[in-house]
């Protein structure tokens, strides 16, 4: 027998599904932030005892972690230095001419992650059509490597225009690691092969950061993993919604920063699919952070870039630009353990700060003494004190209550109860806010939209969330407490790989674009082979286009890579009148960057027809709780959520329970579960 298991490290809680025996079995643990692979090992114990199996019959290891992420945010990571072309030392820190906030002439912008001292120059230069305008100065490079191989532990390369010719960069690496062969190296040409130097160089900056972190940590982790008797592969979710081998992860660690979060976006993606809906919002709410993502005929939106550490909320362009392919999704500062507090203008404010597992929230006992979201629930009935984590943790109300008067009541004249109505409103409106943001950003109207909400704290928001964004029905799936868990279990073998180009439509050469597509096929198919062996594989095709003169591409899918121009250009314009609702005449059209995606096949999904509820059960308790959008508290039933079987369900006010999470069901509600096990909410009026 062989088994398959997910593990995903959340800034709160370790989530592990294991598939063994035709059946799912789920455990979550507090994250160890000290040492992460402890964690998993504690998570693999109890789901594997749970299941009847033993470490030696997994065949599969799949990991997603923040650890890269999280080491961004906190700059903590390997001392760095850049090596970038004499006149570019400073790209980094100039960064562009955008600006977060227009208006603020006192504006701070981050501070780059390598400081200026660390930043080192070497003569040479490369034409933006890939031609040697000046050969590399070699002995530059040789003096830096000499002054590196004791000042540093990893160093990034960054020339200019080094994604139309690698030369430089790969010449510069040779010199490198003959000096200083303990250095670990990244190259711009390899981890982000595309235009704009800010991006690019930010981007390897970044990967050189985390690179020793990550190498040492998953190395420990596999070694572990063996020490407790498994022989199967460790494999890692990466940012754009595949899995690569560890070797490509401790390569080019930065493909990981959204694992996590990618895992919820394809395991939201795998019940579209088997429910038949064609336009959903994924709704992942954890311990830390909220993330929203659209999902349209099965398929979750992709990007090529965006952006970690964030130092002013919802700004964009005040954070690190990473450019990777990447599945697109508002990430908001907004789960569990969110900190409320009172700002000066007397204005309730939640998050991005997160009391994490270590403190917790207040009502964890375990030192924490600021109010959370997490406290805010467990105040408004919405949390069982004793039931909390399958009973494995009992939360204290009093000490909840007590953070609650303190930082949040007190300031505003509130007892605890209306500081977490407050609480709970207010995070509720900002993830709303958000998701209506990236809707309009889209051209997408929700109310047309399914959620599927998914996370520890999802289902607990979700119904608040659909209420204000007009959405009338939701699905909570069987294990959503551990979704993005459950999600590498659905993931294919699967890489993308990006070349920058510059082609007009006007001088366009379909042979050469061909080719082009043909290199990349082959560069995508090796990282996937690697880990699906034999396998038949897919491909799919893009190009970034724009209109000649503008700042931005759009992405363009091809049906083939080998299209006339005629093609090429009705398949731009026709993406373009989507986005923007006209095109423009007599403009040329530009290529700026082709990616392919290669991945293994997935399983088909079996269908699940949609239930309507025969049978409501009440429970056999109550429990008060505050309906947020009746606006008052009401007496609710509580019902597990392992009684209701296919046809079964519950009108509201309803609280359903089971181990990872809770479903609070509103005031002219009604949930169902469907043959899978699934519970779908139809708000009705309630919306």
């Amino acid at each position: 027998m062989s088994a398959r298991v997910g593990v995903d490290i959340g800034g709160t809680f370790t989530d592990v599904a294991l598939e063994a025996n035709g059946a799912l079995f789920v455990a979550k643990v507090l994250t160890t932030h000290d040492a992460p692979e402890r964690a998993i090992l504690d998570g693999l114990d109890k789901v594997l005892a749970t299941a009847g199996v033993g470490f030696g019959d997994l065949g599969l290891v799949i990991h997603g972690t923040t650890l890269a992420t999280n080491a961004l945010i906190e700059r903590r990571g390997a001392k760095t230095a850049l090596l970038t072309t004499e006149g570019f030392r400073d790209v980094i820190e100039m960064r562009t001419e955008s600006r977060f906030e227009q208006y603020d002439i006192n504006i701070e912008l981050p501070p780059p992650l390598v400081s200026r001292e660390h930043r080192h120059v070497a003569g040479g230069r490369i034409s933006a059509s890939g031609r040697e305008l000046l050969p590399l100065d070699e002995d530059a490079v040789a003096r830096f490597a000499e002054l590196a191989a004791t000042a540093y532990e990893s160093v990034a390369v960054g020339f200019i225009h080094a994604y139309a010719n690698p030369a430089h960069e790969r010449r510069a690496r040779d010199i490198i690691t003959e000096r200083a062969p303990h250095l670990a190296v990244s190259l711009s040409c390899e981890v982000s092969p595309q235009m704009r130097e800010f991006e690019r160089f930010n981007t390897v900056c970044a990967n050189a950061f985390v690179k020793p972190l990550m190498a040492s940590y998953l190395a420990r982790l596999d070694e572990q993993l063996k020490a407790a008797g498994t022989t199967c592969p460790l494999v890692l979710m990466h940012s754009g919604g595949g899995l690569i081998g560890v070797e490509q992860a401790i390569e080019f660690p930065v493909r990981l920063l959204e694992s996590g979060p990618a895992g919820g976006a394809i395991f939201a993606a795998d019940l579209a699919m088997r429910h038949g809906l064609d336009r959903v919002l994924s709704f992942d709410m954890g311990g830390t952070t909220a993330k929203i993502c659209l999902i349209e005929d099965g398929t979750p939106k992709t990007a090529r870039t965006f952006e970690v550490a964030r130092t002013t909320r919802f700004k964009k362009g005040s954070g690190m630009p990473i450019s990777i392919p990447v599945i697109e999704m508002v990430e908001i500062g907004a789960g569990g353990g969110s900190i409320a507090r009172v700002d000066t203008m007397r204005q309730i404010r939640v998050g991005p700060q997160s009391a994490g597992s270590e403190p917790g929230p207040a009502a964890y006992g375990r030192g924490g003494e600021s109010p959370t979201v997490t406290d805010a629930d467990l105040l408004l009935g919405l949390l069982d004190p004793e039931g909390f984590a399958g009973g494995t943790m009992t939360l204290d109300t009093a000490a909840a209550a007590a953070a609650m008067v303190r930082d949040v009541g007190e300031p505003l004249g509130m007892d605890a109860h209306t500081g977490a109505i407050g609480v709970k409103e207010v995070v509720d409106e900002t993830m709303a806010n958000a998701a209506r943001v990236h809707a309009v950003e889209n051209g997408k109207d929700l109310a047309a939209f399914t959620m599927i909400a998914f996370g520890g704290a999802a289902p607990l928001h979700a119904v608040r969330l659909a209420q204000k964004l007009g959405i009338g029905r939701l699905l909570v799936p069987v294990g959503a407490g551990v979704g993005s868990a459950i999600g590498f279990l659905r993931a294919p073998f699967a890489y993308e790989a990006v070349q920058g180009v510059h082609v007009r439509l006007s001088a366009y050469d379909q042979r050469a674009l061909a080719a082009a597509f043909a290199d990349l096929a082959v560069e995508a198919e090796k990282v996937v082979k690697a880990g699906a062996p034999g396998a038949t594989l897919s491909r799919t095709h893009k190009a970034y286009m724009r209109y000649r003169g503008q700042g931005w591409e759009i992405p363009v899918d091809l049906p083939d890579p080998d299209l006339s121009h005629e093609a090429l250009m009705e398949l731009f314009e026709a993406a373009y009148v989507t986005l923007f609702g006209r095109a423009l005449e007599g403009i040329d059209v530009e290529i700026m960057t082709l990616a392919v995606r290669v991945a293994s096949p997935v399983p088909a999904v079996e269908a699940v027809a949609p239930r309507r509820l025969e049978r409501a059960v009440t429970g056999e308790t109550r429990r008060e709780i505050y309906d947020a959008g009746a606006g008052r508290t009401l007496a609710a039933a509580v019902v597990a959520r392992d009684v209701l079987g296919p046809g079964e369900g519950v009108t509201g006010p309803a609280i359903v329970t089971e181990r990872e999470t809770t479903t609070i069901v509103p005031e002219g509600a009604e949930a169902v579960a469907e043959d899978d096990g699934s519970l779908t909410i139809t708000l009705g009026d309630a919306a």
